[in-house]
C-alpha cells in the first residue's frame, strides 16, 4: 500500500498503527459541504492572513459567501471591515496552531475560533495531528508525544466528531504533485521538509469542494508592497520559510485567476 511507504503528510510511514486506527475510526463523514440541494451554486471564500487585506474593506464581500475558510493566526476582532466575521472551516496543524497562538498573541490571536458551526480541518503533517484530533474528539488530554498532558478542549471547546475533519494524505500528495511540485522536493536539504502551506492546502481543498472560489489575503506579484500580515502593528516584510515555496504558490493563484478558475483579490500597493 502506497500510503504505508510515504512519510507524512503524504502517507502513514512511521506512524503507529494503533494511533492511526483509533483516530481515523472516529471520523464519521468525508463530506465538508452538503451538495444535496439541486441547482445551488456553492460560493466559498478562502481568507489568508496577508497584509494586502489591511484597509481593503473586503469584509462584507467575504461574508457574503456561503462558506468561509480561515487558517492559522486568523485575527478578526478590530479588522471586521477588512476580513469579515464568519468562519465555516478553520485549517491547521498542531504545529501551526500552537505557533500562531505563541507568535500572534500580542496581535490579537488569543484563541482558536470557536462556534458550534465551525469545522476544524487538520492537516496530517505528523503524528501530533492524529493524536491531537483523537483527543479533541474524545474530550480528553493527549497521552503521548510532545503534546502529552495538553487538552485540545482548551483550543476547540467540546465539539462532536462531525466538527473535525482531516485531509487525506492521498489528496495532499495529489494536489502537491499535480499543482505545486516544487524544486524543493528534489533538493537534498529541503526534500524532507517541503509541504504546501496551510493556506495553499485550504485553497486547493476549496477548489475541489466548492463551485466558485474567491481567495483573499494570498500572496500576489506585488507582495513586497504589503506587510506580512494584515494585523501587523508595523510594516514587516513577508517571511519565506524553507519548508514552503510561497512564490510558486503565488504564480499558481495568478494563473488560476487569469483562467477564471478562482478569483484572486489583488490591489496596488498604494491602495
Amino acid at each position: 500500500m502506497q500510503l504505508n511507504s510515504r512519510a507524512p503528510p503524504y502517507g502513514w510511514k512511521g506512524l503507529p498503527v494503533k494511533v492511526l486506527t483509533s483516530t481515523l475510526s472516529l471520523l464519521n463523514s468525508s463530506l465538508l459541504i452538503d451538495h444535496s440541494l439541486p441547482g445551488r451554486c456553492v460560493r466559498c471564500a478562502v481568507v489568508g492572513n496577508g497584509g494586502i487585506l489591511r484597509g481593503s474593506r473586503q469584509g462584507k464581500n467575504i461574508d457574503s459567501h456561503d462558506f468561509i475558510f480561515r487558517m492559522n493566526g486568523a485575527v478578526i476582532k478590530g479588522f471586521e471591515e477588512d476580513v469579515g466575521t464568519k468562519i465555516s472551516f478553520y485549517g491547521l496543524t498542531a504545529n501551526t496552531l500552537k505557533n500562531s497562538l505563541s507568535r500572534y498573541w500580542s496581535d490579537g490571536f488569543t484563541k482558536v475560533p470557536q462556534s458550534p458551526e465551525i469545522k476544524y480541518i487538520f492537516i496530517p503533517s505528523n503524528l501530533r495531528d492524529y493524536v491531537m484530533m483523537e483527543a479533541a474528539i474524545q474530550g480528553r488530554t493527549i497521552h503521548i508525544g510532545s503534546d502529552e498532558g495538553d487538552s485540545p478542549n482548551n483550543y476547540f471547546g467540546h465539539k462532536p466528531a462531525e466538527n473535525f475533519k482531516m485531509l487525506h494524505p492521498e489528496f495532499i500528495s495529489y494536489v502537491t504533485h499535480s499543482f505545486l511540485s516544487s524544486h524543493l522536493m528534489t533538493n537534498i536539504t529541503t526534500s524532507d521538509l517541503y509541504m504546501l502551506s496551510t493556506g495553499a492546502l485550504m485553497l486547493l481543498t476549496a477548489l475541489h469542494t466548492c463551485d466558485q472560489v474567491s481567495a483573499y489575503g494570498f500572496i500576489t506579484r506585488n507582495y513586497a508592497a504589503f506587510s506580512d500580515h494584515y494585523y501587523d502593528s508595523e510594516m514587516r516584510p513577508l517571511r519565506f520559510f524553507a519548508n514552503h515555496d510561497l512564490q510558486m504558490e503565488g504564480h499558481l493563484w495568478e494563473a488560476l485567476h487569469l483562467r477564471r478558475i478562482l478569483r484572486l483579490y489583488q490591489r496596488g500597493g498604494d491602495s
